[in-house]
């Protein structure tokens, strides 16, 4: 009997069992981004505000990416181009300080933007599936199925500077609370405070990020056999709780640094 192929590097004399056509998303251009993200608008929740108004100082504790609002136009002129505009949400925790020494935590909402130019191939093709997201879809969403779709990858950023300012701009509020995502909102225990106050809080941010566009193609790849699973599912069941524990392998890397560093550099 043939060897069973598994998922992983196959070998040159590995005999290919029929060829397959699927339907998944193929990615037409991508790029990759290092952002250094200079004094963002830090605003902070109402609980936050009073804390800011009588510190001498900020120091910033982390930073959590909420969620990335993304959007996809084509570009006049320019066939088969599309702008993508990302609007990155973060929550950002931090103490301020008295002369005392007193610290009080203070959250707030940070919201970065940045809009990048990548090749999503062309289609006129309108999408109709049976799900009923899609049978309900309006006219101008039917209008946009032939679009490619924009993925944005990232990570928690990095805190590179927090900073108190003190500042005299009585200017109207940067942005309407009101139009915040409904998530943004629930992410914090107070309503936030997005009105021109006299101190503000600025945050700069270090952001990895990989933003692709995928159009939904049609591929003829080689296939081996059907992918069946090998591992047999393991659960807890009713066994002794002290029998299962020891069946966890000890988490080594957890306590010691690696052996070796990558210098590997770009």
């Amino acid at each position: 009997m043939a060897e069973r192929i598994m998922p992983g590097p196959v070998d040159d004399n590995a005999c290919v069992r029929e060829a397959v056509c699927i339907h998944t998303r193929k990615i037409y251009d991508s790029c990759r981004d290092k952002d250094c993200i200079e004094d963002l608008r830090f605003y902070p929740d109402c609980d936050s505000a009073g804390y800011i108004n009588t510190a001498v100082g900020v120091r910033a504790k982390s930073v959590e990416l909420l969620n990335v609002r993304v959007n996809v136009e084509p570009v006049a002129f320019n066939r088969g181009y599309y702008t993508i505009d990302v609007r990155y949400f973060y929550r950002v925790k931090g103490e301020a300080y008295t002369l005392g020494n007193n610290c009080h935590e203070i959250r707030g909402l940070a919201i970065f933007d940045k809009r990048v130019l990548l090749f999503g191939g062309e289609g006129s093709a309108k999408i109709f599936t049976s799900r009923p997201e899609d049978t309900c879809a309006t006219l101008a969403q039917l209008e946009r199925t032939n679009r490619p779709v924009a993925v944005v990858e990232a990570v928690d950023p990095i805190v590179l500077d927090f900073k108190l300012v003190d500042t005299c701009d009585c200017s109207p509020c940067d942005i309407d609370k009101d139009t915040l995502p409904p998530f943004v909102c629930e992410a914090f225990p107070s309503s936030l405070d997005t009105c021109g106050e006299n101190r503000r809080v600025f945050v700069t941010l270090g952001q990895f990020s990989i933003i692709r566009l995928e159009r939904d193609s049609q591929l003829l790849i080689p296939a081996y056999d059907y992918c069946m699973p090998e591992k047999e599912c393991v659960g807890s069941g009713d066994d002794d709780p002290c029998e299962l524990f020891r069946r966890i392998k000890f988490p080594v890397d957890e306590f010691f640094p690696p052996d070796s560093v990558c210098g590997c550099a770009d």
